[in-house]
């Protein structure tokens, strides 16, 4: 499937692609899902993820779908954002870098604001210490061998247009709230 093909895929018995690009039709069916458990308090796949976290079983606390985006040449999609640390009594601008992603909201015109995610075992919301992908040339390198349980939201969010990439991989739903 190219850019800008049509692809029929169900959720839960809807159709989540409704138009030209499935990345925002599955981003903004991460968006409502996400919405709907925060409201309420193949083995790997974003259908998969996002029935785990609408299942009734899933009541486990579970919050959200991390997903890697890929541009149009299919490379994984970096972010980059800066919060500001404190050093010294200064205030230092600490750079985070990341593949993984959550939604936090899609516009009807697919322009979404994602928030970066990063493993950090220390202080996961602390300033300074956000190591996010930091020298990882792929999401493989920021992921393996990292504890789900350390996955944890930066407080960083970026503004994408979702027409702007051809793929997503969602990874298993998780909590991060």
């Amino acid at each position: 499937m190219g850019c800008g093909k049509k692809f029929n895929d169900n959720v839960a018995g809807e159709t989540i692609f409704g138009d030209d690009n499935c990345v925002c039709d599955v981003v903004r069916a991460i968006a409502d899902a996400q919405e709907d458990v925060v409201d309420v308090a193949c083995d790997v796949s974003c259908s998969r993820s996002i029935d785990n976290l609408l299942a009734p079983v899933s009541r486990n606390n579970l919050d959200t779908v991390p997903f890697i985006l890929y541009g149009k040449d299919l490379k994984p999609f970096k972010a980059f954002g800066a919060d500001i640390e404190f050093s010294g009594g200064r205030q230092r601008l600490d750079c985070t870098e990341s593949f993984i992603f959550r939604v936090k909201e899609v516009s009807d015109d697919c322009c979404a604001v994602i928030e970066l995610l990063t493993f950090d075992d220390e202080e996961p919301d602390a300033p300074g210490n956000q190591q996010g992908a930091r020298c990882d040339k792929d999401p493989c390198e920021q992921i393996d061998g990292e504890e789900v349980r350390d996955l944890n939201r930066t407080g960083i969010c970026i503004t994408v247009d979702l027409k702007c990439f051809c793929a997503i991989t969602c990874l298993p739903a998780v909590s991060v709230l």
